[in-house]
C-alpha cells in the first residue's frame, strides 16, 4: 500500500472518500480537508501534496508551459455556473452585464479559474470584452493578496493594483469600485445589506438558459496527482479515478433518500428533480469524454484571456490511462 496524503474540499461527492466508506485500491490515505485558497498556493508553490484538488486554470496553465508538477484525471469535483459571481453596488446603476462597459470592477486574481469562465459568458453572451472594463485587482478580504502567475495580458487590457493596506470588500462598500468578480462573494454581501446585489436579478434563469444554449456545465477543479507518482505508478490514475468516481455515486444516492433530507436546505426535492429534468440523470458527470465540449470551452477562453501560452488541447491535461474505459 502507498501512504499518500490527499487534499481536497470537504464536499458531499468527496466525503465517501475522504471519510473511508470508499477506498482508493493500493493508497492509505493522510486526508487533508482544505479550502481551495489554501490548497492551490500549497499544490503550485510547493507542490505540498500526493494527490490534491487543482485550479483547473493553473493547471491548463502549467500545462501550456510544459512544467505541471501534477497529471490531473476527469474527477471535476467543483463545478459552477458563475452567473452569481458579478456583484454590483446598487446606486452604481449597472443593471445587466453590458453596463460593466468602462466601469472599475474588482477581481482577487485575474488567473482564477471562475474569473476566465465570468469573462467568456460576459464577451460571448452579452457582448462585453475584457478590454471594455477597468480591472482593479487585490485581496477581497485581506491585503497583500498577489498573483500567483506571472501574466502576459491581451492588448487594450488594463489592470490597475490595489493599495497594499486596501481590501476589494472595502472598495466595493465605498464605492472606489463599482463591482467585483470572483468565485467567494464579500463578506458585505449578505442579505441584510440593501448596498449590494447580484448583477442578475435571477442568476438561476440566466444559468439555465446558458445551459439549454451550450450544455455547459462550468468546471472549476481537477484532481491532480504528483508526476513524479504517475512516473513510478503507472497504475495510479485509474485508481484515483475510481475512487473519486465511487464517492460521487454515494453521494449522489444518499442525496436523492429524501424521506429525511441530508442536507440543511429546503427544496432539495425540487431542486433535485429540476436539476435532472434540465441537464439529465448524471447532472454532474466525471470522465473525459462527457465533458470534451466544456473543456474545449474553457481552453478556448483561457487562451484567448492571455493565460495559456498556446491553446492546449483538452486531452493533455489529464493522464492518457484516464480518457478512455473498458466495455464489458
Amino acid at each position: 500500500m502507498l501512504q499518500l496524503s490527499i487534499a481536497c474540499g470537504d464536499y458531499d461527492r468527496n466525503r465517501p472518500l475522504l471519510d473511508g466508506r470508499v477506498q482508493i485500491d493500493g493508497v492509505e490515505p493522510v486526508v487533508m480537508r482544505l479550502n481551495p485558497e489554501e490548497m492551490f498556493f500549497r499544490a503550485m508553490r510547493h507542490e505540498a501534496f500526493d494527490i490534491c484538488e487543482l485550479s483547473l486554470s493553473s493547471h491548463t496553465l502549467r500545462v501550456s508551459r510544459g512544467d505541471a508538477p501534477y497529471v490531473a484525471i476527469p474527477a471535476f469535483v467543483s463545478r459552477a455556473f458563475r452567473h452569481t459571481g458579478i456583484i454590483v453596488r446598487s446606486d452604481s446603476g449597472i443593471r445587466r452585464p453590458e453596463d460593466l462597459k468602462g466601469r472599475r470592477v474588482g477581481i482577487p486574481e485575474w488567473q482564477l479559474t471562475a474569473n476566465v469562465w465570468i469573462r467568456a459568458l460576459l464577451e460571448h453572451e452579452y457582448g462585453v470584452r475584457m478590454q471594455d472594463i477597468y480591472w482593479v485587482r487585490g485581496g477581497l478580504e485581506e491585503p497583500g493578496r498577489v498573483e500567483k502567475v506571472k501574466l502576459d495580458l491581451p492588448e487594450g487590457v488594463r489592470i490597475e493594483e490595489i493599495g497594499p493596506e486596501d481590501t476589494l470588500r472595502d472598495m466595493l462598500a465605498d464605492g472606489r469600485i463599482d463591482a467585483f468578480i470572483g468565485p467567494r462573494a464579500p463578506t458585505s454581501f449578505v442579505p441584510s445589506n440593501p448596498g449590494l446585489r447580484w448583477i442578475f436579478d435571477d442568476p438561476t434563469a440566466e444559468a439555465r438558459a446558458f445551459f439549454q444554449k451550450t450544455r455547459i456545465f462550468p468546471i472549476m477543479h481537477v484532481i491532480g496527482i504528483r508526476r513524479t507518482l504517475v512516473d513510478a505508478h503507472p497504475w495510479l490514475p485509474m485508481a484515483v479515478f475510481k475512487g473519486f468516481v465511487e464517492s460521487k455515486r454515494v453521494a449522489l444516492e444518499h442525496l436523492s433518500e429524501t424521506s429525511a433530507t441530508k442536507v440543511t436546505l429546503p427544496f432539495i426535492e425540487e431542486q433535485l428533480r429540476q436539476a435532472r429534468s434540465l441537464m439529465g440523470e448524471d447532472f454532474w458527470p466525471y470522465g473525459f469524454q462527457p465533458n470534451r465540449h466544456v473543456l474545449d470551452y474553457f481552453a478556448e477562453a483561457h487562451h484567448h484571456q492571455g493565460l495559456s501560452a498556446r491553446r492546449v488541447d483538452p486531452s493533455e491535461l489529464f493522464h492518457q490511462s484516464t480518457l478512455e474505459s473498458y466495455i464489458i
